[in-house]
Order: structure tokens, then C-alpha cells, then sequence
């Protein structure tokens, strides 16, 4: 039963470190003293996982487990180079089934960072580095591994055209560290394109593909640190845009699990706002 349990935690883990990113795309650059905010709702839906020998299975029981998260995005413009970013995560996870109900909520890690663009060709394509550093906001361990971390993350994002609509693509892949005598160290990555469908740039399409790869010496799961530290997964997502004006957007993306390992088989849905209080 514990170990039942436990995977249930370890979907909330993957979902969190998954969703706050949708929303805004952190190949492009941010202008000096410019400020932008995001702010998103994300929901997670599962009734069925991957074990570790990647064979999926119903949760016992007739167990589901559901996630709503809300996250805030900032990036500030320093100079035409640098950036400082903050990411402030909030989730309630409920896992329920025949026998019981399981609810756990609060702030989860705090990530601050600073974003360098290294090169632009033409000011069309830019490559950029980011670090960022990791620190949890909780004590329960339902929430996270409740260990400080560190990130170094590289982009290349772009726009052109094709079949006569504006497009653009972003490319990125991070390496995680977490400071535990235990780890895990991880490699995020995500790859995105989107298309522009109106002259006045208000409608936008885009599909994503994206997924961790995490890798641990704790490889089993355990009734005191409730995430397994040792998992894999990748997902694909479509999202809609519509642009307001050019100070707000808001994004609807919705999306699914293709594979995993030790994780759930899940589904996601989120809508995220992006805001440029001054220009």
C-alpha cells in the first residue's frame, strides 16, 4: 500500500516541474527595464501509471489522483544581454480512492535565476544561457524533496516563415542538481513551434514536446522521502494564443503523457496570461 501510494506523490512531482513553463518562451529576449509577468493554471489528471519496467497499470483500488497549480513567472530586462527570472509555485494534490482520500497543498521550490543572451544572427535567432538556483518553500514531503538545487539551462529560439504565415520555434535543455547526498540529477528539455495565423499577429498554433530524464542512487520508493528520485518521462502539447493587445496574451494548452518510467499516465490542461505592465 505504501509503495501504491508513494507513486501517487511522484506524479505530483513530475507534474509540478513540468507545467510552469508553458506560458512564455525563454529563448527571446526581454528589453531593458522591461518587466514581464505570467501567471497560469495548471490541472493534472491520472488513473493509471508506468512502473519501472515502463508497463502501464490502473492504480489500485480505482485511485485517481488530481493536481491544481498555480504559478507566477517573471522576467526583468537588466540591459541588452542580461535578465533576471523568478518562478513561485503554489499545487494542491488530491489522491483518492475506494478507501481513502489524501490532500496535500502549499508553496513548493522557489526558483530565481539570471538569463545571459550569448549571440543573435541578425537578431532573428538567439542563443542563450541561464542559471538558476533552486530552494524549497516546504517542509512536508509530499510536496518536493525539500533540497536546494541548481540549474544551467541552454536556448536557441528563432521566427521566419513558412507556408506564407510567421513562425517560431524555441529549443531548450537543462541539467538539475540537486544538492542531497542522493541527488537526483536531471535533464529537462522541450522543444517548441508555433505558427501565427492572422496578419494582426492576434491568433497563434503550437505543439510541444518535452520531458525529464532523472537520475538517482535511491532507486526504490520510500515511506520518508515520498518522490522517487529515479524516473523518466516525455509529453506532447498543443496551445492556443490569442493576443490582446501588446501588453496581454493568454494561452490555452492542453497535453499528454506519450511514455514513461516510474511516473503516471497523465493529462494536463493549463491557461496562462502573459503581461507587460510598461513597455
Amino acid at each position: 500500500m505504501i509503495k501504491t501510494y508513494l507513486k501517487y506523490l511522484l506524479i505530483a512531482i513530475s507534474f509540478m516541474m513540468l507545467a510552469p513553463n508553458s506560458s512564455h518562451a525563454g529563448g527571446f529576449p526581454v528589453r531593458p527595464k522591461r518587466l514581464l509577468l505570467s501567471p497560469s493554471f495548471s490541472y493534472f489528471y491520472a488513473d493509471r501509471s508506468w512502473d519501472s519496467l515502463r508497463r502501464k497499470n490502473q492504480f489500485a483500488n480505482g485511485g485517481q489522483f488530481q493536481s491544481l497549480g498555480f504559478s507566477l513567472y517573471a522576467e526583468y530586462g537588466l540591459s541588452r544581454r542580461f535578465t533576471l527570472i523568478g518562478l513561485l509555485p503554489y499545487v494542491r494534490n488530491t489522491y483518492e480512492d475506494n478507501n481513502s482520500k489524501t490532500v496535500s497543498s502549499g508553496l513548493t521550490d522557489l526558483e530565481v535565476g539570471v538569463r545571459y543572451y550569448l549571440a543573435n544572427i541578425n537578431y532573428t535567432y538567439y542563443f542563450t544561457i541561464q542559471g538558476t538556483y533552486v530552494t524549497p518553500l516546504y517542509t512536508n514531503p509530499s510536496l518536493g524533496y525539500r533540497e536546494q538545487g541548481a540549474e544551467l539551462k541552454l536556448a536557441f529560439a528563432g521566427s521566419g516563415k513558412v507556408l506564407g504565415k510567421n513562425c517560431y520555434f524555441t529549443l531548450e535543455n537543462g541539467v538539475r542538481q540537486y544538492f542531497g547526498s542522493e541527488g537526483p540529477i536531471q535533464d529537462r528539455y522541450n522543444g517548441s513551434f508555433g505558427l501565427t495565423l492572422d496578419r494582426k499577429f492576434r491568433h497563434q498554433v503550437s505543439v510541444s514536446v518535452g520531458g525529464f530524464y532523472s537520475a538517482s542512487s535511491f532507486t526504490k520508493f520510500s515511506p520518508i522521502q515520498a518522490t522517487n528520485k529515479n524516473f523518466a518521462f516525455n509529453q506532447a502539447s498543443l496551445t492556443y494564443g490569442y493576443t490582446f493587445n501588446k501588453r496581454f496574451s493568454t494561452f490555452l494548452t492542453g497535453g499528454h503523457f506519450i511514455n514513461g518510467r516510474n511516473t503516471g499516465d497523465g493529462t494536463t490542461a493549463s491557461v496562462a496570461f502573459l503581461y507587460k505592465p510598461f513597455r
